[in-house]
């Protein structure tokens, strides 16, 4: 399979987890070694967020503060690729491009951000998109798209499935802001809809969960056409 899997900052991140970021890059090592072509995109978490609101107060504008967060999103991703220890270049890629050759030279590829504007949502989209990806599995901090914020309301419902159409209706947010945090941003599911590949949002606290989606299992909220 072809299976492009978005790490969240929020999952790695926020604060930093060594433990987990480890058993991630075992999971990531299983997942080639059975065949499977992996494209990673990793996002900067709470530091990107804490560097975002330092230059917001220091009067830079918007697309500095995206730099920023794209700059700690490579460092991460970075980690991870030392981790992984692969033959093929310990460089993270900056272009979609070269994340799609080295991916299916490779086998494997862990990247962050890419422009300002872009979140690392919309960048594993267009990943995606690029390699004709069978799979994105999206791990965050809950267990899957509600219909509220779980973690502010004991009463929120968790979807088992959604379409692309119904995904825009649940989120505040209508488009892109520096350090902008929900299960997917919304250029992000333009993207996805445009390509309809299929996604399953997980809660990648525990990263067995990324695996349980990948094998067809019953995990998270499958979201397609």
């Amino acid at each position: 399979m072809k299976l492009v899997i978005r790490i969240g900052g929020s999952v790695v991140a926020s604060p930093f987890n060594p433990e987990l970021m480890n058993a991630y890059a075992e999971l990531l090592l299983n997942l080639k070694q059975k065949g499977n072509k992996v494209a990673v995109v990793v996002g900067g978490g709470s530091l990107s967020r804490e560097l975002i609101a330092i230059a917001k107060a220091m009067g830079l504008e918007e697309t500095a503060q995206d730099e920023v967060a794209i700059s700690v999103s490579r460092l991460v991703a970075q980690l991870m690729l030392l981790k992984l220890n692969t033959k093929g270049k310990l460089s993270v890629p900056v272009t979609v491009e070269d994340a799609a050759k080295r991916v299916e030279k490779d086998g494997i590829v862990v990247m962050g951000g890419l422009k300002p504007g872009m979140t690392t949502d919309t960048v594993a989209a267009l990943i995606a998109e690029k390699t004709h990806a069978d799979l994105l599995v999206k791990a965050t901090d809950v267990d899957g798209v509600f219909d509220k914020d779980p973690k502010k309301h004991k009463d929120a419902r968790k979807f088992d499935k959604l379409s692309y159409d119904e995904l825009p209706k649940i989120f505040e947010k209508k488009r892109h802001e520096a350090g902008i945090h929900q299960v997917i941003d919304p250029e992000a599911i333009k993207s996805l809809k445009k390509t309809c590949v299929k996604t399953i949002v997980v809660n990648g606290c525990k990263p067995e969960n990324v695996l349980m989606a990948v094998q067809g299992k019953e995990v998270g909220t499958v979201i397609s056409s």
